[in-house]
This record gives structure tokens, C-alpha cells and sequence, in this order.
């Protein structure tokens, strides 16, 4: 069974579930390459090597440069603040180094088609984490659209919303300080991802964003609290996509709308194992949405839980992730979100 050292910058919320997800990937889906934790990069000796301990890789430090050069890491994951995403990834990419970048690609527009460009001259594989898509219950979605089960597709709505800021008197910090880190670079990506991954490329944009609690305990807010955009699809599609953190009593409202000429769709990831789907068939007084719960026959599903209906979780979203990632490493193909392949719609 052939490893690959792995190597991530970054050591926590998403650096602890990138580690768990190549920790547990081979298991799940017997994957032929088989990650090995070996390096973990934090901001101090200490706190490094007490991720090391605890997450389970070989060695620690607090020198991303000495961990994206070391010969035994072999591919990197960058769960580090945006700011940093462009440096690691160049220099990963100048040593033939394969990188998954955490969302957003870049802390600004320059710098992430800098790490395009770096990554079409390097031909490295690259990923970016947008996990939320991959749901079984989204990859149904995106099967059920692309089989015309639905029809011609005519208006999509899309949200990101949630809570966490909600409370005007919640202390300013890092989120609450630059562009890259308000409801623009934290949420709205993930559900831009959605509608470029089920409908296709956006050609028309008209937006606004604002921020509502311009002051917080602790210091000015310098970003958006929350955004709203139209567009228009190329597809002919319309659509209507909000985002925000100070949507009051929204955990984690990651939801979409879809309708088409012959039926539509609706999902919540507040209720991610369950699709509803409504068909324009049968007698009118029997029409209706029916609830779909996921199980073995969705994608993705059944290497985690045979049981239908018994659902997956957030982290099994990052495992399918790091078996997307080690199959692209494989088979030198690219697999979408790639930012080196311009987002086109290719192998999942």
C-alpha cells in the first residue's frame, strides 16, 4: 500500500478536522495511497508539538517553510488564515508539491489568480475545501439536475446564514477586522461554490453587502456583516443568493431553492441527510414535496453507515474531501474545486 506524507499549516478548527478526515480516510473508502500525518505547523513550538501529540503526527514545528521543504512531506493542506494561503502555496508549488487550500483560495482577488498561475506552471494537483457540496445529499442533487429530472432549470436561491454575530454585543476580533475574514470571505464562498458546482457559470452579478454593528465591544468593525446578490446563470437561469452572520436563530443555514421546468428541489444543512423533491406529475391533489432521506444507494454514503437514514456528519464531509484530494494525487487528474482548472465543471 503505497503513503504519502502529509503536512498541514494550521493547527486548528479546520487543521484538527483535516487531520482527523487523513487519519480515517483509508479505513473508509480503502483508499490505494494512504495518507501518514507527518508534519503539523502552529504558531509556537509549543502549541505545535501539543498538536502533534494530540493529533497524531510524527513530527511538529512552528516554520512553515521547514515543513512545506521537508522531503517527507509529500502534500500539504493549508488550514491557515487567508492571508497566508498565497506564500504556502507557491512555494509548495515551485517544489512539485501537491496543495489543498482551505476557503477562500486568497485573502484578495491578486492573490488567488497569483496561485492559479502558480499552479497551471507547476501542473501540481490542487483543491479547494468546499466541503459543504459534497453531501451525499448534494451529490444527489447534482445528479438528479443533470439527469433533467427537474427540466430546464429557471431560478436558483442560495444562502449562507448564520448566528455567531448576531449579538451586537459579541466582542470584535480577527473575524470583525479585514475584508478577507467578514461574511464575503467566511460564508458567502461556500454557497457561490454551490451554485457554480448545480448550475453552472454565472455570467450577470448585481450585489451589495453591509455592516450592520459597526462597533463592537473591543473596536471597530471593518467588514461586511452581511450581502445579498441577483444573478444570472448562463444557463438562462435567474438567481437570488444572502449571506450573512448576524442572521438570528440560524445555526448553520446553508440552504438552496431550485426550480425547474418539470419540478424543483430544496435542501437545508440544518437537515443535511434529507432532499426534498417535488415532481409535476400524477393527479394535482396528490402534488407535493417529498422528504428523501439519504442512504447506501446516494454517493458517498454507504462507505460510512449502511443503515438508511441513519445520516452523515461534518466530518465525513472532510473525509470524502481527503479521498478526493489522494484520488487526484493518483490518478494526476484533477478534481473539481480545482482552481488551477478555472473552476470548469470537471471530475468530482
Amino acid at each position: 500500500m503505497a503513503e504519502i506524507g502529509i503536512g498541514i499549516v494550521g493547527r486548528g478548527y479546520m487543521g484538527k478536522a483535516h487531520a482527523v478526515a487523513m487519519s480515517a480516510v483509508g479505513a473508509v473508502f480503502n483508499t490505494g495511497l494512504r495518507p501518514r500525518l507527518e508534519m503539523v505547523c502552529a504558531s509556537t513550538a509549543k502549541s505545535a508539538q501539543r498538536y502533534r501529540d494530540a493529533y497524531g503526527f510524527r513530527r511538529a514545528t512552528d516554520d512553515w517553510m521547514a515543513l512545506v521543504k521537508d522531503p517527507k512531506v509529500e502534500a500539504i493542506v493549508t488550514a491557515s488564515p487567508q492571508a497566508t494561503h498565497r506564500v504556502v502555496a507557491e512555494v509548495a508549488f515551485a517544489l512539485g508539491k501537491p496543495v489543498f487550500c482551505e476557503k477562500p483560495l486568497g485573502a484578495s482577488l491578486q492573490d488567488s489568480q497569483a496561485m492559479v498561475a502558480a499552479a497551471e506552471r507547476s501542473g501540481c494537483i490542487n483543491m479547494v475545501g468546499f466541503n459543504y457540496i459534497r453531501t451525499p445529499a448534494s451529490q444527489f442533487v447534482r445528479q438528479l439536475i443533470a439527469d433533467g429530472e427537474i427540466g430546464q432549470i429557471t431560478w436558483f436561491r442560495g444562502e449562507h446564514s448564520e448566528d455567531f454575530y448576531a449579538d451586537p454585543k459579541a466582542p470584535a476580533s480577527w473575524r470583525t477586522s479585514g475584508m478577507a475574514n467578514g461574511t464575503m470571505g467566511n460564508l458567502a464562498p461556500h454557497m457561490i461554490n454551490a451554485a457554480l458546482a448545480l448550475l453552472g457559470p454565472i455570467t450577470k452579478v448585481m450585489a451589495e453587502i453591509e455592516t450592520v454593528h459597526k462597533t463592537r465591544p473591543g473596536g471597530e468593525v471593518t467588514n461586511d456583516d452581511h450581502a445579498q446578490m441577483m444573478c444570472r446563470f448562463e444557463n438562462g437561469a435567474m438567481g437570488q443568493m444572502y449571506f450573512s452572520r448576524i442572521a438570528t436563530g440560524r445555526k448553520m443555514g446553508y440552504a438552496y431553492e431550485i426550480t425547474g421546468t418539470k419540478g424543483a428541489l430544496r435542501f437545508d444543512q440544518e437537515d443535511q441527510n434529507a432532499v426534498w423533491l417535488y415532481r409535476m406529475e400524477g393527479p394535482e391533489a396528490e402534488r407535493g414535496f417529498t422528504k428523501i432521506l439519504t442512504g447506501p444507494t446516494h454517493p458517498d454514503y454507504e462507505p460510512f453507515c449502511q443503515g438508511p437514514g441513519h445520516g452523515t456528519g461534518y466530518q465525513d464531509q472532510i473525509i470524502i474531501e481527503a479521498r478526493n484530494f489522494l484520488a487526484a494525487i493518483s490518478t494526476q487528474k484533477p478534481i473539481w474545486p480545482s482552481p488551477a482548472a478555472n473552476w470548469k465543471m470537471t471530475q468530482w
